[in-house]
């Protein structure tokens, strides 16, 4: 049988290259996604850059730690807590101690240079020697509005505005890439910011250590020193991120793959029904048979993973400086490295091989199970389309979709919106809509006006498993277009609801860099005359659930008194108007969420509380969390102030007076609401549209295989037609209808199966008290479809129009009219009889 399957492969190499194609496709993008996993795996050891040449750092507590039975539980803090003054006072008397001082610098613009940057950063002048930065012009700052700048992007003698007042550039030093500095004073900058999180103390290292044990404090030394720089574990929460991206598009990788390849072997088998009727009549058993598919199968797996993990292997650089450049990725990610190994391709090939063997499968099955006798009867017609076996496994993937939905409404609603659950969830329902599909087309083929028409339906009816093996791509590529992409604009419609439904503010003041208001500024807005100023700060607090687990809710610090009459909060239990120092508020998400309990928690710097429950919030989408009031907010500044206009105060000028604050952004309430939408996340937007690259790509292959393969079938049809008189234009015309259709028919069923997801994460958000109407992408949608009819046709007219190259009644030997009318008669009836 080994010897049949070879040479079917060399006579039929045309019905095995889309399979080949789609397989190496899938393996070769496996490979990318493996070797893009393993690179990510771990980041290099960053070296220190603000204290490079510091030799020991002081940092004050920044990571919670609770014992607990099974082991100590830790969590960073939210907001550090300050190195101890009587700390301080012992490490001077080790050697110098440099205070160092970080915070947002507001400014509009250079009088007289180009525009600053939009991320600068303050620090005292006293830590730039420990970068090391040195001056490349001008002299160190003395006075109050005396500053030194990093990068070129402005002189000396240049003269800045900012929110805390007018600059003048009197020194520069070079840029070091990590950070947009502007150092003040010494004693400026503790004027601006008070607070001192760390310092760098200039003695022996144990020396430091015996003298804070007992303090709570951090010593860092070393390769240690990077955990005092801004943000120091963004190449982690970036690695996350691209961890999320390539695993989901490979897991979306391995089930197209699996998809096209199977439905693409199952339809080569059932056009080989005449082929497969001889050899059994010769006396081949149902094994044989079937071993000869899985061979076929197997020879196709080898070399296309073969191929694939050469492509990969080319590839997976390609991909790495596109992430980086596209500013996905840290500057030194690198996809295809000697630290790589060779795990990824040994997970593409032996993945590659099990997808076509496994894809063949069934139709190994379907082609070995006739009966010797009945084998040439059933090879003249067409059977069922729908097998018992489709029927099945269709119907138990359906009622499992619908079930695991209902089970996840029932017991928690809040999973439906996970990003892996609305990525994973659409592929069991397509799966099952595409196992019936032959019987969905059937109904969704329109019944289309004219002669081209009826013959167009006609001629899919007859072919219905083509039909279906047409419909099942455009299904897949549809339905993940509309589901994924209406599932995050679903989210971020509800988002903006919330956002709406929550607020009586008449504005929403927050200042222009995302950082802090500081404390003058919100002063600066209580006194605008004619308003009710409500100022809260983000924040965190964190709980211990069941003993073991150390989690971190976020949280708003607000005086409840302000909150109720600036904000509408879905209040499910208790009185907002009783939160005080001693009390919380929560969502029904805690696992103590029960008015009067008391729950252990720690504020955001570290400090232990005990506060009691006086309401319980519902769910929503997660924007928001648990409100405490101020003296619990473990020192977070403010960041968002909710303005309502007194009666009779004139609202013009009460925004007029609000914006008159330097370095905030005011927000009427629409603009507020439309700000509640949050902005696509690039690594997301970018996951999504690689997912949908990567299903368009493998239907347009199923597409022009499926057609491919059609062709010879057709022929007969189309040569009948040309003997009754239709012109080639009639017959094209005619294939384009006819491909539409199908096409328009999957299309159909991929946003059936988009309404289905989306109105289960719609009833998702109406049970969390979130209602929100679902978003179906529309342009998606639309544009997913007109690319898969553009390849469908492309492939149904270029095998027409070869088909209609030869005269049928040279091509067949017909002569007369009496011969081609009884020709024309015969092929016909076999075209076009019932086959259902």
């Amino acid at each position: 049988m080994l010897s049949i399957a070879w040479h079917t492969l060399r006579t039929r190499w045309v019905a095995f290259t889309g399979s080949f194609v789609a397989l190496a496709l899938g393996v070769a993008l496996l490979a990318v996604m493996g070797q893009a996993l393993a690179a990510s795996l771990g980041a290099p050891a960053r070296v220190p850059e603000r204290f490079a040449a510091a030799p020991v750092i002081v940092r004050g507590q920044d990571v919670l730690r609770v014992a607990t039975p099974a082991g100590e539980r830790t969590a960073d803090l939210a907001r550090p807590r300050p190195v101890p003054a009587g700390t301080v006072a012992a490490l001077r008397a080790l050697g110098p101690v440099t205070e160092d001082r970080s915070f947002p610098v507001r400014t509009s613009q250079a009088e007289d240079a180009p525009a600053a940057p939009g991320n600068l950063v303050g620090h005292p002048w006293s830590t730039a020697r420990f970068a090391p930065y040195g001056l490349t012009a001008g002299r160190a700052p003395e006075a109050a509005d005396e500053v030194v700048v990093s990068g070129g992007w402005t002189t000396v003698g240049a003269r800045l505005r900012t929110a805390d007042g007018p600059l003048r550039v009197v020194g520069t030093v070079h840029g070091l890439g990590f950070e947009n500095a502007v150092f003040y004073s010494d004693a400026q900058a503790a004027r601006l910011a008070p607070s001192v999180v760390q310092l760098v103390v200039e003695a022996d290292a144990a020396a430091v250590r015996a003298a804070v044990a007992d303090d709570g404090v951090r010593v860092l030394t070393g390769s240690s020193r990077r955990l005092a720089d801004a943000d120091p574990g963004r190449d982690a929460e970036a690695l996350t991120g691209l961890n999320a991206l390539f695993g989901t598009a490979g897991g979306v990788t391995a089930f197209v793959s699996v998809f096209v390849v199977a439905s693409t072997f199952a339809f080569a088998v059932d056009r080989r029904r005449r082929e497969f009727a001889l050899l059994r009549t010769v006396g081949a058993t149902p094994g044989q048979v079937r071993r000869t598919v899985l061979a076929e199968a197997l020879f196709v797996g080898v070399l296309a993973s073969a191929t694939g993990c050469a492509l990969g292997a080319y590839g997976a650089p390609v991909l790495g400086d596109l992430v980086v450049e596209g500013g996905l990725a840290p500057g030194w990610y690198a996809i295809g490295g000697p630290g790589t190994g060779v795990w990824p391709y040994h997970l593409a090939f032996w993945t590659g091989l099990s997808v076509a063997l496994g894809g063949a499968l069934a139709a190994s099955w379907r082609a070995g199970r006739t009966a010797p006798a009945q084998a040439l009867r059933e090879a003249a017609v067409d059977g069922r389309a729908l097998t018992r076996g489709r029927r099945v496994w269709g119907a138990a993937l359906l009622l499992t979709a619908v079930a695991t939905l209902a089970y996840a409404l029932a017991t928690d609603p809040g999973d439906l919106l996970h990003r892996k659950t609305y990525v994973v969830r659409p592929m069991l329902l397509i799966t099952a809509v595409a196992l019936l599909s032959p019987a969905l087309v059937r109904l969704l083929l329109p019944r289309l006006p004219g002669v081209v028409g009826l013959l167009a339906r006609a001629h899919a009816v007859a072919g219905i498993r083509r039909s279906a093996a047409v419909a099942a791509p455009v299904l897949v590529t549809v339905a993940l277009a509309g589901s994924l992409l209406g599932a995050t604009a679903t989210l971020d419609e509800a988002r903006a609801d919330e956002a709406r439904r929550q607020t009586s503010a008449d504005f929403v003041v927050t200042p222009r860099d995302g950082a802090t208001l500081p404390a003058r500024d919100v002063e600066r807005l209580r006194q605008v005359p004619g308003t009710l100023v409500s100022a809260t700060s983000a924040t965190s607090v964190y709980t211990l659930e069941d003993g073991v687990a150390l989690m971190k809710s976020e949280a708003r610090a607000a005086d409840p008194r302000l909150l109720a009459q600036t904000a509408r909060l879905p209040v499910t239990a208790g009185e907002l108007a009783d939160l005080d120092d001693g009390s919380i508020v929560v969502t029904g998400e805690w696992a103590r969420h029960r008015v009067g309990q008391r729950v252990p928690v720690w504020l955001g710097d570290g400090t232990a509380r005990t506060l009691r429950i006086v309401a319980v919030l519902a769910v929503g989408t997660g924007a928001y969390g648990a409100y405490v009031t101020p003296a619990n907010a473990g020192g977070a500044g403010v960041d968002r102030v909710a303005v309502r206009v007194r009666p009779g105060a004139d609202p013009a000028a009460v925004a007029a007076g609000l914006r008159a604050v330097g370095g905030v952004r005011v927000m009427d309430e629409a603009q507020w609401a439309r700000a509640g939408r949050p902005e696509p996340n690039r690594t997301t937007l970018l996951g999504l549209l690689l997912v949908l690259g990567i299903a368009l790509a493998h239907t347009g292959i199923s597409l022009a295989n499926t057609l491919v393969m059609a062709a010879a079938e057709r022929r007969p049809a189309l040569r009948a037609l040309r003997l009754a008189g239709a012109t080639s234009a009639q017959i094209l015309r005619l294939a384009a209808t006819e491909t539409l259709a199908v096409v328009g028919a999957g299309a159909l069923l991929g946003l059936l199966v988009t309404t289905v997801n989306l109105a289960g994460m719609s009833a998702a958000l109406r049970l969390l008290s979130a209602p929100s109407a679902l978003v179906v992408p529309w342009t998606a949608v639309g544009c997913t479809t007109g690319a898969c009819a553009l390849l469908a046709l492309a492939a149904s007219l270029t095998t027409t129009a070869t088909a209609l190259r030869h005269p049928p009644s040279r091509e067949h030997g017909v002569r007369g009219a009496a011969g081609k009318a009884r020709w024309r008669a015969r092929t016909l009836t076999d075209e076009y009889a019932p086959r259902d």
